[in-house]
């Protein structure tokens, strides 16, 4: 024990130890500067100079551009980068929705397919307690046709409503004897006016043409896009006088009627109305007869 306790007080006693540090001028043994130290000051200095240098380096790397140049650390302009990129794919992503959307709008235009409204019930069973078996799904002859009145009217308001928003009267495409009219039970979405051949087929209204182009079943066939939704067809023509993208305006010419397609039955336009992707009966608002 007292041996140990030498040990300490000797350690102790080289730790406050004075040294005495002398500068002297190699030539002429003048003595420059001199100091009085302890190995307890230098190691203190050492310590504090230590501890200031870990500081200083650290504040350097995390508040200058020094640190984008250690390995595995990613650059503010790299995170900027990225977080650009993340917003142009989100953006990209919704306009591929919204294409997809309008593709969807423009394949139901070009081949008649329209959801059924019967289907689209939100009647919720428990099925725990009621059995299918026991339940009749069937409409009666009074539900079909307030049925067949309210979808009527929501197509006739919807269009009605495109109309008066765009503040445009529709204009006939072609004058004629109706020989098909409008039948959703057939998914005859569509009249077909019977026209003398090369008879010039008008645009119904301003707009922009979305497709121009020849179809195996109807033909030659134009379709103009509106404003707020409206997108009129134009059917089994003999010849087509505008073309993708190009802008129409009311009453111009853009087809001649004529008898193409295998759906055909003759010299007609077949003339559909379409809003937001659904079918209206175009006699509803446009006289065709004279």
């Amino acid at each position: 024990m007292a041996k140990k306790k030498k040990t300490e007080r000797k350690l102790s006693q080289k730790l406050i130890h004075k040294y005495r540090l002398v500068i002297f001028n190699e030539n002429t043994f003048e003595e420059k500067i001199s100091f009085k130290l302890t190995r307890l000051n230098v190691i203190s200095l050492t310590a504090l100079m230590t501890f200031l240098l870990i500081t200083f380096t650290i504040l350097l790397i995390a508040f200058t551009p020094l640190r984008e140049y250690i390995p595995g650390y990613s650059s503010s302009a790299l995170k900027e980068k990225a977080t650009r990129l993340t917003m142009q794919v989100d953006s990209l992503e919704s306009v591929v929705d919204r294409n997809n959307a309008y593709y969807k709008s423009i394949r139901k235009v070009l081949t008649g397919e329209v959801s059924d409204i019967d289907q689209q019930s939100d009647t919720i069973l428990n099925t725990n307690n009621i059995s299918p078996e026991s339940v009749d799904f069937s409409a009666s002859q009074e539900e079909k046709e307030l049925r067949n009145e309210v979808e009527k009217k929501d197509k006739f308001n919807l269009l009605e409503s495109a109309v008066r928003k765009t503040q445009m009267n529709l204009f006939p495409p072609v004058n004629g004897r109706i020989s098909a009219e409008y039948d959703v039970d057939i998914k005859h979405y569509a009249v077909d006016i019977v026209t003398e051949k090369d008879t010039p087929i008008k645009a119904t209204a301003d707009g922009t043409v979305i497709f121009s182009d020849w179809t195996p079943n109807t033909g030659y066939v134009l379709i103009i896009e509106h404003s707020f939704g409206l997108i009129s067809t134009y059917k089994h023509n003999a010849e087509l006088i505008k073309s993708q993208g190009d802008l129409v305006k009311t009453g111009e010419v853009i087809a001649i009627a004529g008898n193409t397609g295998e759906l055909t039955t003759g010299t007609h336009l077949h003339f559909e109305l379409w809003v937001d992707g659904y079918p209206v009966d175009p006699r509803d608002y446009i006289t065709f007869e004279d």
